[in-house]
């Protein structure tokens, strides 16, 4: 019997021991695989490379058939007002900027979106459609060029001019800017 309980005591030394060791080895390997990592992440979940400094957000170029005037400025600021608020990097008006966005509006349309019984529109929809270019010049150099759109429906019996500002401020313009950031920053 008291052989039996010198087992259990070895054992019991010997079971602690290893999850020691084992607890360290994994410290060990996360601190050496995060210390070697070249990327850093901020507070709001977006992803930046390590040496990134500055990001040049271009001025929106509008394309679309139909043009809202504001809309290529509104856009702009919007993704600039976002990117400056969720990362550290600076805004600069230069091509050899770390990140650079180049971007177009390639549509604003308005549409039916749901129709009645008696085939009249009950629903209008309003869609603006951005191009968006993403340079990279520091980490993986991974870019990408994606069009991104958004929607917004409205009562058909209300004219857009009513309701456009409202619906681009409210609903289209911040989900274009969390899309385009997200996909830029957020790996998403």
């Amino acid at each position: 019997m008291l052989h039996l309980h010198r087992g259990i005591r070895l054992f019991t030394i010997h079971h602690t021991t290893m999850i020691r060791l084992l607890t360290g080895t994994i410290a060990a390997a996360v601190l050496l695989a995060l210390g070697g990592c070249s990327v850093k992440y901020s507070a709001s979940g977006a992803s930046i490379d390590q040496g990134a400094r500055t990001v040049n957000i271009r001025f929106v170029e509008n394309r679309a058939p139909i043009v809202n005037p504001t809309l290529a400025q509104r856009v702009t600021e919007r993704l600039r007002l976002k990117v400056q608020s969720q990362t550290k990097l600076t805004q600069v008006n230069d091509e050899g900027a770390d990140y650079e966005f180049k971007s177009t509006v390639t549509g604003y349309t308005v549409s039916n979106a749901a129709v009645t019984n008696v085939d009249q529109a009950a629903t209008s929809r309003l869609t603006v459609t951005v191009n968006v270019v993403f340079v990279k010049r520091v980490g993986d150099k991974k870019g990408w060029t994606q069009p991104f759109s958004q929607s917004a429906d409205f009562p058909a019996n209300q004219v857009i001019s009513a309701v456009e500002n409202r619906l681009l401020d409210e609903t289209i313009l911040p989900q274009l800017t969390d899309a385009i950031f997200n996909r830029a920053f957020a790996n998403w």
